[in-house]
């Protein structure tokens, strides 16, 4: 069962919510800006108070000023306020495997936590769910910071 951890206790996210946080990532993902890659990523992302930010990806002739779609959304839900997150589900046109986050991604997430869900998804709506510190183990965040 899919769980995210709330101020202690432990809250299942419903088969209902997961679903529908992917297509959400799958609509958002028409909307990504990929006109050198091709390679369209768009991301639906859950604050701890339900709300869903969607991100997509935004290149730019200048390769590395552009966003990953998870970044891109986490970006946007800070800018309104968010600072906890239950879970992102990411979505692209690989039908072959689950899109994953880039390193850079991994690390973004980690900075706003290390248990909420990641749910890396197929263009049918499969997925493939981990925590953010399963795909960042033994990761630096900001608490180290404060040592």
């Amino acid at each position: 069962m899919d769980q995210v951890e709330l101020s202690g206790g432990v809250m299942p996210l419903s088969q209902e919510t997961v679903k529908k946080l992917i297509q959400q990532s799958q609509e958002a993902k028409q909307q990504a800006y990929c006109c050198y890659s091709n390679f369209r990523v768009g991301a639906a992302l859950l604050t701890k108070d339900d709300t869903v930010i969607t991100g997509c990806n935004v290149e730019n002739a200048c390769y590395n000023l552009g966003v990953c779609a998870e970044r891109n959304a986490i970006a946007k839900a800070v800018s309104q306020g968010h600072r906890s997150f239950k879970a992102i589900a990411i979505a692209s046109d690989m039908n072959d495997k689950f899109i994953s986050p880039c390193g850079g991604c991994r690390q973004f997430m980690r900075e706003f936590g290390l248990h909420w869900d990641v749910y890396m998804s197929k263009p049918d709506g499969s997925y493939l769910k981990k925590t953010v510190e399963e795909l960042l183990p033994v990761s630096f965040g900001p608490e180290e910071l404060s040592m």
